[in-house]
């Protein structure tokens, strides 16, 4: 099994939550967060003097799925996500061992 784990704009979140449907993805969790990257958060000027207005706000959106659905589930994050901008975002990939459903503990893919 795969955990991906993407950190993408906000204002792309229904677009990739519509996508993941259609390729069968009928459950992930999601949050806001915020973060500093390239792209930085505005500043504005209040007479005279320059201020920061916090981190740039995204949204996190985890999913594990199995193996042979990760590339699929990269890939629609990829083309619903991208502008082409610095600041789209990031998804990343890693393995998992072992998940359980705790309502009546079934195991592995039975689980998902």
């Amino acid at each position: 099994m795969k955990k991906i784990e993407a950190i993408i704009r906000t204002s792309k979140f229904e677009e990739v939550h519509s996508e993941l449907g259609k390729i069968g993805i009928a459950f992930f969790t999601f949050s806001e967060v915020k973060g500093i990257g390239t792209e930085h958060a505005a500043t504005q000027q209040y007479r005279g003097t320059a201020y920061d207005v916090g981190f740039i706000p995204r949204t996190n959106v985890e999913i594990v799925v199995p193996n042979d659905k990760a590339d699929a589930v990269v890939q629609c994050i990829l083309k619903s996500a991208h502008t082409g901008k610095v600041g789209d975002g990031k998804i990343f990939v890693s393995d998992i061992n072992e998940v359980y459903r705790i309502r009546n503990a079934d195991k592995g893919n039975e689980a998902l």
